[in-house]
C-alpha cells in the first residue's frame, strides 16, 4: 500500500479530522479531562463506601453470620394454621394494588391530556400542571401511606390512596408524553371532518395512545403488587402487616412462608401482565 498522507493538504487533513474524529484519536486535553473525571468519580465512590461502613469487614462478617442464623430459623417454612389469614392478606394486597392502579389510571387520562403541549399550549398552565405531577410522584408511596394512615386510619384504604396518589403523578406524566408524540395526521383528518377539540382528542389521539396507556398501567399494577406488600408494614393492610408481625415476634418460619407466598403471587402477576402487555403492543403494531 502506498502512503499518500504527504499528498494531503492541511485543509484536507483538518476536514477529515472534523468528519472522522475517532480515527485521529482524542486530543491530549480531552484525554486529561476524561482521566480527571474518572478519577474524581472513583474517589467519590470510595469515599461514599467508606462513609457507609462498606470497609468495616468485621461488621459485615458478623452480619453474614447472623443472616445465616436467621435463614436457619426460616427453614423449613410453615404456616402453623395461619394459611387462611395469609391467603386473605395476599388477596387484600392484590386488591390494594388493583384499585390503587385503577384509580390512578382513570385520573391520569384527563390529566395527561391537560398536561400535553399539543392539547393545551399555554406555557404557564402546562408548567404548573407538570410541577404538580412532579410533586405527586416525587413523594414515595411509603410516605403517602404514612400520611393516609394518619388521615383515614389503619387498613387497606390508606394503601389504596397512597398507590393512587403516587401513581397518578407518574402515569399522568407518561400519558402526556405519549399524547405529545401522537401522529398529527389522524387528528387533522378528524378536524377536516368538522369535529371539535373534544372529538379530535377522542377520535384522533385517544385510539393511538390508549394501547400505550393500558400497557403502562399494567406495568404499574405489576409493580404495585410488590409495593403494596411494603405498605402493610406501616399499617396500610395487606400481607405486609402479617409479615411485619411475624418478624417482630421472631416467627421466622411463618415469615418465610409469607415471603414464599409473596414471591409466587408476584411471579404469577408478572407473567400475566407481561402477556397482556405484549398482546396490546402486538395489536397496536398490527393496526399501525
Amino acid at each position: 500500500m502506498i502512503d499518500r498522507s504527504d499528498s494531503l493538504s492541511a485543509a484536507e487533513i483538518a476536514h477529515l479530522r472534523h468528519r472522522y474524529p475517532r480515527a485521529f484519536g482524542h486530543a491530549p486535553k480531552d484525554r486529561a479531562i476524561t482521566l480527571l473525571a474518572w478519577t474524581v468519580f472513583g474517589l467519590v465512590v470510595v469515599a461514599c463506601l467508606w462513609r457507609l461502613g462498606f470497609f468495616a469487614f468485621d461488621t459485615i462478617a458478623n452480619g453474614f453470620a447472623k443472616l445465616g442464623d436467621v435463614l436457619g430459623f426460616m427453614l423449613p417454612p410453615a404456616h402453623n394454621g395461619w394459611l387462611w389469614e395469609f391467603t386473605y392478606g395476599i388477596l387484600e394486597t392484590l386488591g390494594m394494588a388493583f384499585l390503587g392502579t385503577l384509580l390512578a389510571f382513570l385520573a391520569a387520562i384527563p390529566l395527561g391530556f391537560l398536561g400535553a403541549r399539543n392539547v393545551i399550549p399555554q406555557f404557564l398552565f402546562h408548567f404548573g400542571l407538570r410541577r404538580i405531577f412532579d410533586g405527586l410522584r416525587g413523594i414515595d408511596q411509603l410516605i403517602w401511606a404514612l400520611i393516609f394512615v394518619g388521615v383515614v386510619g389503619l387498613g387497606p384504604f390508606a394503601g389504596i390512596l397512597a398507590i393512587a396518589v403516587s401513581d397518578t403523578g407518574t402515569l399522568a406524566k407518561l400519558f402526556a408524553e405519549a399524547i405529545e408524540n401522537a401522529n398529527r395526521r389522524p387528528v387533522d383528518g378528524v378536524k377536516a371532518a368538522g369535529a371539535g377539540q373534544l372529538q379530535e382528542m377522542r377520535f384522533g389521539i385517544l385510539p393511538q395512545v390508549l394501547p400505550v396507556m393500558l400497557s403502562q398501567a399494567l406495568y404499574y399494577f405489576e409493580s404495585n403488587t410488590r409495593s403494596a406488600t411494603i405498605l402493610g408494614v406501616v399499617g396500610a393492610g395487606g400481607i405486609g402487616l402479617q409479615l411485619s408481625d411475624r418478624i417482630r415476634a421472631n416467627n421466622w418460619d411463618e415469615a418465610c412462608f409469607i415471603i414464599v407466598m409473596i414471591l409466587i403471587t408476584v411471579s404469577i402477576i408478572d407473567t400475566l401482565s407481561k402477556e397482556v402487555r405484549l398482546r396490546l403492543i402486538e395489536d397496536r403494531a398490527v393496526r399501525v
